[in-house]
């Protein structure tokens, strides 16, 4: 009786997750159309209606730098859409020109970011060091769960929330820039917003599955760590002297 009362019970668990996540398709491409949004509107003024190519961008890198970012936020959305519509074959293919993408991105992220301190573009009540350090950090972090996500591609639950958490550690430049009275009017951390994201997936995981699913737990926790970590040590002087070295080298 007891053995009967488990295999009900563990059949049960197993029918009411299968059954939550029927719903993955409309949540992530849920997510992925509310990103799109959240990035358009973040770089509207300056990037995405000033005329993209035409914009006043500092250089020709960082122009190929808002391209490629663009292009993965708009092939997150392609490829949400293409799991909706059941086109895996063609979700696959992409997935390999996506992760050449990120790769890309990775180093031009590097570069851009390496520039911005050598032009020290800073606004002037910004702390440079620390600016310049949670840049390199939010593309290593992007770099390391994009690559966990490419190893785990045939594991759909763990892929795609990988892939998720990876584009969240991109927001942070896009929250920043929002038209909105409490961003503008100055705000201490711009990553706060983009843990909004965050938040979303874990009530999500918990309405559907009753549980944090272990990928959204261990990618959020090591984003949100590493971040607040950057934001800790790049107030303190030896975090300033590596900037100032650094500014003196790429000058």
């Amino acid at each position: 009786m007891v053995t009967a009362g488990t295999s009900i019970s563990k059949h049960a668990s197993v029918v009411g997750c299968l059954s939550g996540r029927r719903y993955d398709h409309v949540f992530f491409s849920g997510m992925a159309l509310l990103i799109l949004l959240t990035v358009f509107f973040g770089f509207a003024r300056t990037y995405y209606l000033a005329g993209l190519l035409r914009a006043p961008l500092p250089s020709l890198i960082v122009h190929l730098h808002g391209a490629a970012f663009s292009c993965w936020i708009a092939l997150l959305a392609v490829q949400t859409s293409l799991i909706t519509a059941r086109r895996v074959n063609i979700h696959r293919r992409l997935g390999i020109a996506g992760f050449t993408l990120a790769c890309l991105m990775v180093v031009l992220g590097v570069w851009v970011n390496n520039r911005a301190l050598a032009r020290d573009t800073a606004p002037p009540d910004a702390d440079r060091a620390n600016l310049y350090l949670l840049g390199m950090a939010l593309i290593f972090v992007f770099g390391v769960l994009v690559l966990f996500a490419f190893r785990s591609r045939s594991n759909p639950a763990v892929h795609k929330r990988l892939i998720f958490i990876a584009t969240v550690a991109l927001l942070p430049a896009a929250t920043g820039r929002l038209p909105l009275a409490f961003v503008s009017g100055g705000i201490r951390n711009p990553s706060f917003l983009s843990y909004m994201f965050l938040l979303l997936l874990v009530v999500y995981d918990l309405w559907s599955t009753g549980k944090i699913h272990r990928a959204t737990l261990a990618a959020a926790t090591f984003l949100i760590f590493t971040e607040q970590i950057i934001m800790t040590i790049g107030h303190t002087a030896r975090a300033q002297s590596f900037a100032d070295m650094m500014y003196a080298m790429l000058r």
